[in-house]
């Protein structure tokens, strides 16, 4: 088990405040399309159905763009402990190129 580099812990950082940033600006947009569709609006009964379809759809995808930010908040913490980027479960390290494409993970491949 070897612990990674600091020009690696450097680019997974600046991953993870990019992943911020990206993940802010989605949970912005996502709380925007999903308020209320007003009763008044004058639109169809079926077009009212698809709005709130639509509405549900986009606060699911809220919900997971609000546990992703918790999820990569909590990476940019614990990349000052020593341990950061190895798996939780059985403790090998997790691939550089998997915590560059998902910088919250915890977990290796095999025990994701």
């Amino acid at each position: 088990m070897s612990k990674l580099s600091e020009k690696n812990k450097l680019k997974i950082q600046t991953r993870i405040k990019k992943e911020i940033q990206n993940t802010i600006s989605s949970i912005k947009e996502y709380k925007e399309l999903s308020k209320p569709i007003a009763p008044e609006n004058a639109i169809g009964r079926v077009s009212r159905m698809d709005a709130i379809n639509n509405k549900s759809v986009t606060e699911l995808a809220l919900k997971k763009a609000e546990e992703k930010l918790k999820k990569l908040k909590i990476a940019e913490r614990e990349m000052k402990k020593a341990n950061f980027g190895i798996c939780i479960k059985c403790q090998n390290m997790i691939p550089v190129g998997r915590l560059l494409i998902i910088p919250e993970s915890r977990k290796c491949v095999n025990c994701a």
